[in-house]
């Protein structure tokens, strides 16, 4: 099978029904607090999960979680940012900011599952890496290069989920995969609106026309060939009806699953590659 056959097949474009709302609105509804969090997510999709610790350098990152589970009954490793669903969370976890020691924690058991062969979900929803002055002093923007390296070449099935907002290098370090599906009411961006609004025209009021801008939207990301498929949300919203949303996501995950791990790992590799340097080719 040719790398060109295989970067086609693991890209099934699936249409999500139009919406009203405005891409200000999935903003919001993207940082929902009542959205599940990855820890839902764990206990929807998984039969069981094993969560491990620390990057056997510095510390613990709580803003990255994973481990390995069971997913009909195939083994995985399981990570994905930690937004926290409490207050005392959301600190612990830094709003899901991570710290260079979280990638190279995501890295070092991501490494280990190649090892024994097992594929890796990722869950994103971070509004992007975590800026402080100890995680610059400690790497920050290595790590995400070297994370962003050594997704690319895994030798193992790799599923990526965007479930509430994909912000940045943040997000994209642990996004490099075979299979990128998104919520459909999620956002994925270089920047937040926020910022871009900031930086293009010094108003912040501005976020709502800089979101519409950035084409951050699952149905213009669909559109541009930057997400794979499309995970449809209950009518409601997935903070209105978790449990809908969980097994949505949980049907679309185990399809990816099983249809990459029929290729053989070289060409999944090659099919990744050429999929990663089709970004922005719009020719």
């Amino acid at each position: 099978m040719s790398a060109k056959k295989i970067a086609k097949k693991a890209a099934p474009a699936k249409k999500a029904d139009a919406k009203t709302l405005s891409a200000w609105d999935k903003v919001k509804i993207a940082r929902d607090a009542a959205r599940p969090h990855i820890r839902d997510f764990i206990a929807g999709v998984c039969s069981d999960f094993e969560e491990l610790h620390g990057d056997r350098i510095v510390y613990d990152d709580k803003a990255m979680v994973a481990g390995f589970g069971t997913i009909e009954g195939m083994n995985v490793l399981v990570l994905g940012h930690n937004k926290g669903a409490t207050v005392e969370e959301n600190m612990e976890s830094n709003f899901g900011m991570v710290t260079p020691d979280g990638y190279r924690k995501a890295m070092r058991l991501a490494k280990l599952a190649e090892r024994f062969g097992n594929p890796i979900v990722t869950f994103v929803d971070t509004p992007g890496a975590y800026p402080g002055r100890e995680a610059e002093e400690r790497g920050q923007a290595e790590a995400i290069a070297k994370s962003l390296e050594f997704f690319s070449g895994l030798k193992t099935p790799v599923v990526v989920v965007v479930t509430g907002e994909g912000g940045s290098g943040g997000a994209l370090a642990i996004a490099v995969g075979d299979r990128i599906l998104m919520m459909e009411n999620a956002v994925y961006s270089v920047i937040s609106p926020e910022g871009c609004a900031g930086i293009l025209w010094r108003d912040g009021a501005k976020a709502p026309e800089a979101a519409e801008a950035l084409k951050i939207t699952a149905p213009e990301l669909l559109k541009l060939g930057a997400i794979d498929e499309i995970i449809p949300e209950p009518k409601a919203g997935a903070h209105k009806n978790r449990e809908a949303a969980i097994k949505a996501v949980k049907k679309a995950v185990v399809r990816a699953l099983k249809d990459l791990v029929e290729i053989p790992v070289d060409d999944l590799v090659e099919g990744r590659y050429n999929k990663i340097r089709s970004y922005g080719n719009f020719y």
